[in-house]
C-alpha cells in the first residue's frame, strides 16, 4: 500500500515556510530554465553545436568527446592558458582556443536570451520571495547563467543583492557577501533577496586586469562571458568571485535550522553534491527538500535513505524520513498539485505557483504580478497566432 501522502507533505512544507524565523535558501538548477522555455544543459549543447561554423564545430566536437558542454568549455580555456605563439595542443593555438571560446559563449548568450522565455514561473517565484518577509534574508543559489531570476526580481520590484555594486561595470564586494546574516557585519538589509550565481552569468565579463565585472546586459559579441563550469572550475576559480560564492553556499547550508528548497537540479555536480550532503548529515535540525522532475538520481536516493532530514519528492514516489515509497493519489487536489497522475510540484512551474500562493498577498503586488502574467499570456497568444499563420 502507498504510504506517502502528498497533501500532508505539502501542508508540512507550507508550515515550515510560514515560520518567519527560519533561514530559507533555494538551490536552483537548469530545470528552472527549461520550465521557462530556455534550454537545459543538454539542449544548450545541441543549440551551440547547431550554430557554430563548420571549422569551429569540428574542433569543438572533438573537445566534447566524453565531456559535456561545461567541461569542453573549460578545456579550451585551459589550452589557451597553456600554449603560446604557434604552439598547439590538441590542434589549437592560444588564439584559436580564445576565438573558439568567444564563439561558444556567443552561442550560449544567444540561446539563453530571456526575450524568448516564458517568465510566468520565475514571476511567481519572485512574488513568493518578495512577500515571504523572513527575519533573515532569503538566499537564492543557482548554477544557471541566464538572467531569468534577475528579470523577474527587477520587474516585480524585489530588492536583491548579487555581490556586485555599480551600474555600468559593477564591481564585486567580497566583504558584503561574507557578512553573516543577522550579525553586526551584515550590512545589507534582510529584505534584500540574495542572489548568488555559482557558475557565473552571461552578463559577467572579465576585464583586461582579470577582474570580473557585472554588466547591465549580456556580454557583447566578441567577448567571452565569465562562466567557469565543469570539474576543473574549482581549480580555475580560486579567484573572486567564484570561490567567495562557493564559500557562501557552504556557510549558508550550515546555518542552524535552515530550510533548503532544491529544484531543477540533477545532482550532476559532485562538488556541489558534497556540500549539500555534508550539510544535511551534520545539521540534523535543518531540512533539505528536493523536487525531482524525473527519476530520483541514485546518488541522491542513497544519501536520503540514511539522512531523514533530506526529503525527496518526485512524480510518482518520495523519500521522506528515509522511507522510499509511492505517493498516494490525493482526493480533490488544487490545480497544479496532481498532474497526469503524478505529484505536480516536481515541476518548477507548479512549485513556484504553490509558493506564491503560500504567503500573504499584498494588493499592489498582486496587481503587478497579474499584469505581468497577463502580458506573458498575451505574448504566447500572439506567438501562437503567428506560428499558426505561418
Amino acid at each position: 500500500m502507498p504510504r506517502h501522502n502528498p497533501m500532508e507533505f505539502a501542508a508540512a512544507l507550507s508550515a515550515k515556510l510560514a515560520t518567519r524565523s527560519r533561514h530559507v535558501c533555494a538551490f536552483l538548477g537548469a530545470g528552472i530554465a527549461r520550465s521557462c522555455g530556455l534550454p537545459d544543459v543538454a539542449q544548450l549543447q545541441e543549440q551551440v553545436m547547431s550554430v557554430l561554423g563548420a571549422g569551429d564545430k569540428e574542433v569543438f566536437e572533438r573537445q566534447l568527446k566524453e565531456r559535456n558542454l561545461e567541461e569542453a568549455l573549460t578545456r579550451i580555456r585551459r589550452i589557451a592558458s597553456l600554449v603560446t605563439g604557434e604552439e598547439k595542443f590538441d590542434g589549437l593555438t592560444d588564439s584559436e582556443a580564445k576565438a573558439l571560446d568567444t564563439a561558444v559563449c556567443k552561442a550560449i548568450v544567444n540561446a539563453l536570451d530571456v526575450q524568448k522565455a516564458d517568465l510566468a514561473p520565475v514571476y511567481h517565484f519572485a512574488a513568493w520571495a518578495k512577500r515571504a518577509d523572513y527575519h533573515l534574508p532569503i538566499e537564492l543559489f543557482t548554477v544557471n547563467y541566464d538572467l531569468l531570476l534577475e528579470t523577474a526580481l527587477e520587474n516585480l520590484g524585489v530588492p536583491y543583492f548579487d555581490g556586485f555594486i555599480g551600474t555600468l561595470r559593477a564591481r564585486f564586494h567580497t566583504e558584503l557577501v561574507e557578512g553573516k546574516p543577522g550579525s553586526d557585519r551584515e550590512w545589507m538589509p534582510a529584505f534584500f533577496v540574495r542572489l548568488w550565481k555559482l557558475h557565473g552569468s552571461v552578463n559577467w565579463a572579465r576585464q583586461a586586469d582579470q577582474q570580473i565585472v557585472r554588466l547591465g546586459q549580456p556580454v557583447p559579441e566578441g567577448d567571452a562571458a565569465a562562466i567557469y563550469p565543469s570539474d576543473t572550475k574549482y581549480e580555475e576559480s580560486r579567484r573572486v568571485p567564484f570561490v567567495v560564492l562557493q564559500d557562501r553556499l557552504r556557510r549558508a547550508l550550515h546555518e542552524p535550522e535552515t530550510l533548503v528548497l532544491i529544484a531543477g537540479y540533477s545532482f550532476g555536480d559532485k562538488h556541489l553534491n558534497e556540500l549539500l550532503f555534508d550539510a544535511a548529515s551534520k545539521r540534523e535540525r535543518s531540512e533539505f527538500v528536493v523536487f525531482c522532475y524525473s527519476d530520483i538520481p541514485e546518488v541522491l536516493a542513497k544519501h536520503a535513505s540514511t539522512t531523514p532530514n533530506l526529503q525527496i519528492a518526485s512524480g510518482r514516489e518520495a523519500i521522506l524520513g528515509g522511507e522510499r515509497d509511492e505517493w498516494e493519489a490525493p482526493k480533490d487536489p488544487p490545480p497544479g498539485f496532481w498532474v497526469d497522475d503524478q505529484f505536480g510540484l516536481r515541476d518548477f512551474t507548479n512549485l513556484a505557483t504553490h509558493l506564491a500562493r503560500s504567503v500573504t498577498r499584498e494588493p499592489d503586488g498582486d496587481a503587478l504580478l497579474r499584469e505581468l502574467v497577463e502580458k506573458v499570456v498575451a505574448k504566447r497568444k500572439v506567438e501562437g497566432s503567428t506560428s499558426d499563420d505561418a
